[in-house]
């Protein structure tokens, strides 16, 4: 029998006059997600994504599972499309309904007439439908309250749509609608989380990654492109900025003071995240701290590090505690790759006492035995795309 794949669309509802831009974004993402599968029919009616595929050897479970990916939806649906004639919507309902009734033991149905000029109204609609169901399943029970299966019937022009409960949806915005934020993918659990939730609120993601050879390894990087391949399942395609930071870094610990070695190493890879940013359109830094876990995200340190940017830096995990992050990361299916256990830039030449109340003042003082602007002008990287 012929599916089709229902999204209803979230808060995007609730916008006014630019609603349009939200909804063709939505519709542009949906494309996306499911254009390697087949040919498609997609289109928007009624606060409502329609997704019907041509042909009968499309991969639904796959379908289904990339379009609960899509931000901008709350909710979808797999659908019978079953015969706009009552007494056929009826048999092919039944039929369609069969795996998911089977074993229940109670059900109710819902019927919804969005077709106002349909010649049955939906307290009928439900009443015989649900007669329907009894007669061929006669071992369920009507339950109005908490049943064990909940049918939907919703009438729409030229046929009837009936599915049981709708998967829960990515909710958020359409990625694309919130601006351009480049995220600083570092390879360990925070990242990742922050650079979907920013992606949740519509922001389409780029990431800067920071390596320093020999100190960590190809597995280190190769880990870091799994991150963004996860993460691209969410945000749609993804452009990763490699940088050399070897050399930073090696300046850094034999001209600066150990205890703020972390600190002048973050200031360094703001001032090189926002360049990048700039010339890839973006207009925002994303990391995935959080207030107090380690030495550098105390207030103090944050400030002293944030001095270094000359544009927006969100903070999505910043009043989040570990457990908060590694749920998550355990939803969105980066945890295993983020704790692998491999080397990256920011545990290399960790110090031992690290300042935790640092002041701008003495930061910038300490800075004066470097020569940024050289050091930032032999910066070099890689861009690599990604996409799930």
């Amino acid at each position: 029998m012929k599916e089709i794949i229902l999204l209803k669309q979230g808060e995007m509802v609730l916008k006014g006059a630019n609603r349009y831009k939200f909804e063709d974004l939505l519709l542009r993402n949906v494309r996306n997600a499911v254009e390697t599968l087949g040919k498609s029919h997609i289109f928007a009616k009624q606060s409502t994504v329609f997704v019907d595929f041509e042909g009968e050897n499309v991969d639904m479970d796959e379908a289904e599972d990339r379009l609960c990916r899509v931000f901008g939806a709350v909710s979808v649906t797999r659908a019978a499309v079953c015969d706009y004639d009552f007494d056929t919507m009826l048999s092919q309902a039944a039929e369609y309904l069969r795996p998911a009734l089977m074993f229940a033991k109670s059900f109710k149905v819902v019927a919804k007439r969005a077709d106002k000029s349909y010649p049955k109204k939906s307290p009928e609609i439900g009443a015989e439908l649900g007669g329907k169901l009894l007669s061929v399943f006669p071992r369920l029970e009507v339950k109005m309250k908490e049943p064990e299966v909940t049918v939907y019937a919703e009438v729409r022009e030229h046929h009837i749509f009936v599915h049981t409960d709708a998967k829960r949806g990515a909710g958020g915005l359409p990625c694309g609608i919130g601006g351009h934020g480049l995220l600083m993918l570092s390879g360990g659990l925070d990242s990742p989380v922050a650079g979907y939730m920013m992606a949740r609120r519509g922001m389409k993601i780029s990431a800067v990654h920071f390596e320093s050879p020999p100190y960590t390894s190809e597995r280190a990087r190769q880990k870091v492109e799994k991150l963004a391949r996860l993460v691209s399942r969410y945000s749609g395609k993804m452009t990763v900025f490699v940088v050399q930071f070897t050399d930073i870094q090696e300046h850094i610990r034999r001209e600066c003071k150990e205890d703020l070695f972390t600190l002048i190493m973050r200031r360094f890879m703001l001032h090189i995240a926002c360049d990048i940013a700039k010339k890839a359109k973006a207009g925002a830094i994303i990391t995935g701290e959080s207030l107090g876990q380690v030495a550098s995200q105390t207030l103090q340190a944050i400030t002293v590090t944030e001095a270094a940017a000359d544009m927006p830096v969100f903070r999505p995990c910043i009043g989040m505690d570990k457990q908060d992050i590694v749920d998550i990361a355990f939803k969105i299916g980066t945890y295993e790759t983020s704790i692998e256990p491999y080397e990256d830039c920011c545990t290399v030449f960790t110090p031992r006492h690290p300042q935790t109340k640092p002041t701008l003042a003495e930061v910038l003082e300490e800075e004066k035995k470097l020569n940024i602007e050289k050091l930032l002008s032999e910066v070099t990287y890689d861009r690599t795309e990604f996409v799930y």
